[in-house]
């Protein structure tokens, strides 16, 4: 049955919405954190071990989601509780009908605003009922008014997902070919050869460590050896190792440009990609964010006139920090699950949607079934 949207102002406050929460008027765009949502029973006296439990508690709480998702939700949030301000309503407590009309709204905007895409309408959904969550309420995402609204947005607007171009060999070495010896270079380059040689996310990249718990943000650590380096990664999926081995030549080598960037930079301890002064002649204590990264790439795509042939824009928007990801998937010339167990992915479909160029016919069913 197709939602009922009439009467789709405030709802009465559900059974369920705790004593003491906010009101609206307080919480419409405030965003609550989840380990501030944190706090002893009112029945339990406090103590120095209690608070200090609960604090330990609520870094936890912090820590249960990443900084970047965590910085999606709180925009998510925001762009919410200010749609329901100029619609006359309250975001809390939740209208499953407002919700609704809401996600009507992301993929049909009637201001002129460009339609979002059908994967983001769903993200911004997990980013309401995440934020609902951390505010003591639930959200039921199988109620009527949002999941039938939601199946005929995808049935009316799924489009196959945009894939960023892989960066091939050729790229790879043209890339690094215009950058500095400098200590800036030297990083950078370190940056390039070991995110595509190890198929890492720009996060995982950056938030390395030269040892074991080095920093307390750290997401994995780095161990050299004389074959290679071993990278020990806290990814998406959990805990995995990822190993490089070195390469041809010292110019393309991955761990012989991380080994360079170590020594000059003079780094034993911490983080391993840290930002350098303006001259680019010392290296700071300040880890870099992955955002340099992206950064990098798409300069070094423009320095190394890769896709010349287009226009600027559309050449920078042909890629991304993933183009590393789906450069090595594409060009490692061995067997489908050495490639899977080096990205960390789950299933050997996940892979194939990195693999921009393959022999999709290798295995012919129609020959196979005798035709």
């Amino acid at each position: 049955m197709a939602p009922s949207l009439k009467n789709s102002g405030r709802t009465t406050k559900p059974s369920s919405e705790p004593a003491n929460a906010p009101s609206p008027n307080q919480e419409d765009e405030r965003y609550p954190s989840s380990g501030k949502a944190l706090s002893l029973p009112t029945f339990v006296a406090g103590s120095g071990t209690l608070d200090r439990l609960v604090e330990t508690a609520r870094d936890y709480a912090k820590a249960s989601t990443a900084e970047n998702t965590t910085k999606a939700y709180a925009a998510d949030w925001k762009h919410f509780a200010r749609w329901c301000r100029l619609k006359g309503t309250d975001p809390l407590p939740p209208s499953p009908e407002m919700i609704g009309i809401y996600l009507a709204n992301l993929a049909a905007p009637t201001n002129g605003v460009p339609a979002l895409s059908v994967s983001t309408i769903e993200r911004r959904l997990s980013g309401l009922a995440w934020n609902l969550t951390q505010r003591g309420f639930t959200l039921d995402r199988k109620n009527r008014h949002i999941a039938t609204v939601l199946a005929g947005i995808k049935r009316k607007h799924a489009r196959p997902p945009v894939q960023k171009e892989a960066i091939l060999p050729e790229d790879i070495l043209a890339m690094v070919g215009t950058l500095p010896f400098d200590l800036r270079g030297l990083r950078d380059r370190a940056i390039l050869l070991l995110g595509y040689a190890g198929g890492l996310r720009r996060s995982e990249i950056v938030s390395l460590d030269i040892g074991k718990d080095d920093t307390p943000k750290s997401g994995g650590w780095i161990d050299i050896f004389e074959d290679g380096a071993l990278l020990t990664l806290n990814a998406k999926t959990g805990w995995r190792e990822v190993e490089i081995g070195r390469g041809s030549s010292d110019q393309t080598c991955p761990v012989h440009a991380l080994e360079q960037w170590l020594h000059f930079a003079k780094i034993d301890f911490g983080p391993v990609f840290v930002r350098t002064t303006r001259d680019g002649k010392k290296a700071l204590k300040a880890r870099l964010s992955d955002k340099h990264v992206a950064r990098l790439i798409k300069q070094t795509i423009l320095d190394a006139r890769i896709r010349s042939e287009l226009p600027e824009k559309e050449r920078l928007a042909l890629f991304s920090g993933h183009s590393l990801r789906a450069g090595l998937a594409s060009s490692a010339d061995v067997d489908e699950r050495y490639v899977q167990k080096h990205l960390g992915h789950a299933s050997a479909e996940m892979t194939r949607r990195y693999q921009r160029r393959r022999d999709r016919f290798r295995v012919n069913l129609t020959k196979a079934a005798g035709l």
